[in-house]
């Protein structure tokens, strides 16, 4: 099987993806999510500075991923761009 230039891309946005997944930290502790304690989970609370931009550099990139998964499917498997 060989790799087109799509499937390279999206397997490098794909890695990025996770990681700044994992680099973003948690906005609750998790024994309260699964104790049944009220918690602030989905208080509304601003995110300012570093948090907003990860959070803004996140969902880009999620938009990249999707595009390419699409393009890699559909565009490139069918000859359209090669």
């Amino acid at each position: 099987m060989a790799f087109t230039w799509a499937d390279i891309l999206l397997i490098i946005v794909s890695i990025l993806l996770i990681s700044l997944v994992v680099v973003q930290g948690t906005k609750d502790d998790i024994a309260q999510a699964f104790s049944g304690e009220k918690s602030e989970l989905f208080s509304n609370k601003k995110e300012r500075g570093f948090e907003l931009w990860m959070s803004r550099v996140t969902y880009a990139t999620t938009g990249l991923f999707l595009l390419l998964a699409f393009i890699a499917a559909f565009v490139v498997d069918r000859g359209l761009l090669s």
